[in-house]
């Protein structure tokens, strides 16, 4: 059901209570931090987009939860991101050992500077 989702609304429905809670707390960071950022779901993802451009998407998977900000931003706090398996796009992490609030801010902040200066990937 998540899978064919039209809203991140029914994305988060169709996940166990600790995904979609752990979930629910990356939208309201990041909605806090960017309160004009659009919702909608792309790639199948729930997706927080500024200016036009994905700001992060955010996923569950059976085993673990993904926090997709850029690839830039990725390897920019790779020092940071030492506890966490990464890809060149994202970010996994278990509800047992979650993003910190301040990591996911700063990551946000990070890709919106760079969606401000116009950059492109």
């Amino acid at each position: 059901m998540a899978e064919t989702a039209s809203s991140i609304d029914e994305y988060l429905e169709a996940l166990s209570p600790e995904y979609r809670a752990e979930l629910e707390r990356i939208r309201s960071i990041v909605k806090r931090m960017v309160p004009e950022a659009e919702e909608k779901i792309s790639y199948r993802m729930p997706t927080l987009a500024y200016k036009g451009r994905a700001l992060v998407y955010f996923t569950a998977s059976k085993k673990h939860l993904s926090f997709y900000p850029s690839e830039w931003a990725i390897e920019e706090f790779a020092d940071r991101l030492t506890d966490y398996t990464t890809t060149k796009h994202a970010i996994q992490f278990t509800v047992a050992k979650p993003l910190p609030d301040a990591l996911i801010e700063e990551l946000v902040t990070y890709q919106a500077r760079q969606i401000d200066a116009g950059r492109q990937q």
